[in-house]
């Protein structure tokens, strides 16, 4: 399992643009955070080959197409090693750049087939009615919607869950169905059973490898207020909640995954957030470890 920086801020235009440090604050409270996974009974740490090879090299950080460019040529040195990645950003579009280099054709990760997606996130990121955003093309609100149209996911067996928020058009959720993702927005999972939503998640991924992307803003603010589009009018997920979300692909094939959207400098001064940040990195690497245990 390679643990990767990825310190990107310019895919997304609408908020402040300090995501990119997000790497350097999970570092600094990761030494803190737990060894031993306490539910499934192991240490993940030991369990498997896990190095933090450090961050990915972004020479023209202002440009967001370079740095989607040299992320996707990153993460496939990863995958040609036969490593899992596991990522901390970084705004949402490091997403795309990343599944660009582990996921669709050539990829050793998933023998040159597709990714199911476990997308947990307050937006839908697939937008296609904006040419650009502010700029960026392979930017945060596109990524989700590339990535099907170029062969990498697979959306009839992924899932967007926890969507909410200040939505701006009442057909908001429209991208997202006609691309095939399954959609739990964060009223429909409030009017179901828990079990009832991890057995959906579980039955539409079925035997496909496996993709989590975390974005932070998922997470109600008073868990996590240090996110970059913040979304305060509706309750997001507790934290057991999401971890028990992330949890749900137990056994399955998980490839890799992110946690993005990380503000360090709107953090509390305890670095709450950077700190909730960590343990969700650990969850999405303790399923790769739990899985590869079990080969």
């Amino acid at each position: 399992i390679a643990l990767v920086g990825v310190p990107h801020s310019t895919g997304n235009g609408t908020t402040e643009r300090d995501q990119h440090l997000g790497p350097r604050a999970v570092r600094h409270v990761s030494a803190n955070m737990r060894r031993a996974h306490m539910r499934y009974g192991f240490y993940p740490l030991e369990s498997v080959r896990i190095g933090d090879i450090g961050d990915v090299p972004l020479p023209e950080a202002n440009n967001n197409e370079a740095c989607i460019k040299a992320i996707t040529s990153f993460f496939r040195q990863i995958a040609a090693a036969g490593a899992r990645p596991v990522s901390v950003g970084g705004d949402h579009s490091i997403t795309g750049g990343i599944l660009r280099a582990i996921s669709g054709p050539d990829s050793p990760l998933t023998n040159g087939g597709k990714v199911a997606l476990l997308h947990l996130d307050a937006h839908t990121d697939t937008f296609e009615s904006l040419d650009h955003f502010l700029g960026a093309k392979d930017s945060a609100a596109h990524w989700a919607s590339y990535l099907v149209h170029e062969g990498h996911v697979d959306a009839s067996h992924s899932l967007q869950i926890g969507l909410r928020g200040n939505a701006r058009r009442l057909d908001w959720l429209e991208p997202s169905h006609r691309l095939g993702y399954e959609v739990i927005t964060m009223e429909d999972y409030r009017q179901m059973t828990f079990r009832d939503v991890v057995a959906k998640i579980r039955a539409i991924i079925g035997d496909m490898p496996v993709y989590i992307t975390f974005d932070l803003d998922c997470l109600d603010p008073t868990v996590a207020p240090a996110v970059s589009n913040i979304e305060p009018g509706v309750a997001g997920f507790e934290i057991d909640e999401a971890i028990g979300l992330v949890q749900a692909v137990k056994g399955l094939n998980v490839i890799g995954g992110d946690v993005v959207c990380l503000m360090p400098t709107k953090d509390n001064p305890n670095n709450v957030t950077a700190m909730v940040a960590a343990s969700v990195a650990y969850e999405i690497l303790s399923q790769i470890a739990w899985f590869q245990s079990l080969e």
